[in-house]
């Protein structure tokens, strides 16, 4: 996992690095973008998930490394995700001791290193791979045996999970109570876990309200403000999905091939009474039904049940292998352990399990490499005052200054992206338009009434080029949905001397003439012209003023 986080060149989410990574950037070195989730009247992301990766920063600055070589400020928080994703495929193997016993770990490993979903998104940084691993650390420490002494531990990673992704709590409302019932005949230790719960769990919230507070520089508590904002219909600006969705396409995402033998290995649980694996079954059932009658719905918000899928995968592939070896009319029984040594697993699974594993390599180090690969190039470009750079594409499409670490553009307006605020406190929100939808629905009207007529060729920094989320931008929303007027609020660019897009935007009508018109002319093409969705194809491009 750690070769994989260092040498994955693709783009994933955008919240990987305006979630995590522009935060911790702007914390250490004094510059970072940060979006409407930061700078929103009400915040709700907290500060304690990114604040892993400001050791590594830190680190960087006090050595000079950031500045000698500027590469290393994305391997370095790289390389702490990559060390806690291989954290968790050592801790889903104490998991499956605990659940189950040491024969069946070899499986489990096997799945967790094999999985698809892993190899994409486990050593993301993403606050929903650390929520992974720390759920899985924690349910190493539930008490699955009655005397188990480790419970405060279970507890301290549970409420670390929660409190880095508040959603995480549905898995430990079911786990918790299922343990509550399991101490109701002893109030002694009904007592200790009730006082330990509360004093951890409060001992942790406190820590967040804290570090958020310094943060923000008045009091926040992000938790309460990440719930009100995800149950009110501002989440439903960025999907909505059917109640099915999880059980049709994010389980299957999520497992692959391996998904027969969790299904089978949920039946054996239930068939034979299997008490431990039978609570990991119902956990995921119920956490399954909770996360389905939200709207909002991501492949990635089941992440933390992967593991305990494993768990269940590993009961049935250990069950099918001890059923074919030890069945005499079986025709690869006599050599199956002489084939695989230290593998439990039938050939015709292992070939299964494998399958997609080419598409995991596929993802990881091919898929949309350009929106990676340019933020290189313009880290390159010469260091002087006219250089400025313009982001015509869909909003968040390339990481920032975590992967730029360019302080001379760290001037408002010297860089520039199009913005996708959602609609903070507006009352009719199917009618609301973004900056990226306005662009979007006529490139070339947005340009010819967004741009001055003539390129300055000093390249000063853009006046107005998108919004800052903050009160005045919901008071601004208000103010257009009451006088019913169109939602462009007024932002003005100039022509930057250097202009990343995608190779779509130059098939729409005028933009090609225009560019030209105006002297620009391409000094740079990466990625696949095939890669991404509509808006997004055709590779990405870079622009120069006055090329010949």
């Amino acid at each position: 996992m750690i070769q994989v986080s260092l040498l994955s060149v693709c783009l994933r989410l955008p919240d990987e690095y305006f979630q995590a990574l522009e935060p911790a950037h702007k914390v250490v070195f004094g510059y970072g973008h940060l979006t409407w989730e930061w700078l929103s009247p009400q915040p709700v992301r907290g500060v304690l998930y990114p604040a892993i990766n400001i050791p590594a920063y830190w680190v960087l600055k006090v050595s000079g490394l950031d500045r000698i070589y500027p590469a290393t400020v994305v391997a370095g928080p790289r390389l702490i995700h990559g060390l806690l994703a291989a954290l968790t495929d050592i801790w889903v193997c104490k998991l499956t001791r605990e659940v189950l016993d040491e024969a069946y770990v070899r499986p489990a490993y096997f799945l967790s290193l094999t999985s698809f979903f892993h190899a994409m998104s486990l050593s993301r940084s993403l606050s929903n791979s650390l929520e992974t691993s720390l759920t899985t650390i924690a349910l190493t420490h539930f008490p699955w045996d009655p005397h188990s002494a480790r419970l405060r531990r279970c507890i301290f990673f549970a409420a670390l999970a929660c409190v880095m992704r508040p959603t995480n709590g549905i898995i430990w409302i079911y786990m918790f109570s299922v343990l509550l019932l399991r101490l109701r005949s002893h109030p002694k230790s009904l007592i200790i876990f009730a006082r330990d719960a509360v004093m951890i769990g409060a001992t942790v919230l406190i820590l967040s309200f804290v570090l958020d507070t310094l943060f923000y520089g008045r009091p926040t508590m992000t938790v309460l403000n990440f719930l009100r904002v995800n149950a009110s219909p501002v989440s439903s600006f960025y999907g909505s999905s059917p109640w099915y969705y999880y059980l049709l396409q994010a389980i299957p995402i999520l497992c692959v091939t391996s998904l027969p033998f969790v299904l089978h290995g949920s039946f054996l649980a239930v068939k034979k009474n299997e008490a431990k694996l039978k609570l990991l079954a119902g956990c995921v059932a119920w956490t399954i039904g909770v996360y389905s009658l939200l709207g909002h719905k991501e492949w990635r918000f089941l992440h933390p049940l992967l593991p305990m899928l494993h768990v269940l995968g590993a009961r049935s592939l250990r069950e099918l292998y001890n059923y074919s070896a030890q069945d005499p009319y079986s025709k690869q029984s006599s050599h199956r352990i002489k084939q695989f040594p230290g593998l439990p697993l039938r050939a015709r699974d292992l070939l299964l399990l494998l399958l997609p594993v080419p598409a995991g390599i596929y993802i990881v180090f091919f898929h949309c490499t350009g929106q990676i690969e340019v933020m290189s190039y313009l880290r390159s470009l010469p260091v002087n005052g006219s250089t400025t750079i313009g982001f015509l594409m869909p909003c968040h499409s390339t990481p920032w200054q975590a992967y730029l670490h360019r302080p001379d553009l760290a001037q408002p307006g010297k860089m520039w992206a199009l913005g996708c605020e959602p609609p903070l406190m507006v009352r009719d929100k199917a009618r609301y338009r973004d900056q990226s939808d306005l662009f979007f629905e006529s490139p070339i009207r947005y340009i010819l009434s967004h741009f001055p007529s003539q390129v300055d060729p000093l390249f000063p920094p853009s006046p107005f080029p998108s919004s800052v989320p903050d009160a005045s931008f919901v008071s601004i929303l208000g103010e257009i949905e009451s006088h019913d007027s169109s939602w462009d609020m007024g932002w003005r660019h100039e022509w930057p001397k250097y202009i990343v897009m995608f190779g779509a935007l130059l098939q729409d009508p005028g933009i090609l003439s225009v560019l030209q018109e105006k002297g620009y002319r391409e000094i740079w093409k990466g990625g696949r012209e095939w890669d991404g969705d509509e808006r997004r194809k055709g590779g990405v491009r870079v622009w120069e003023y006055g090329t010949l």
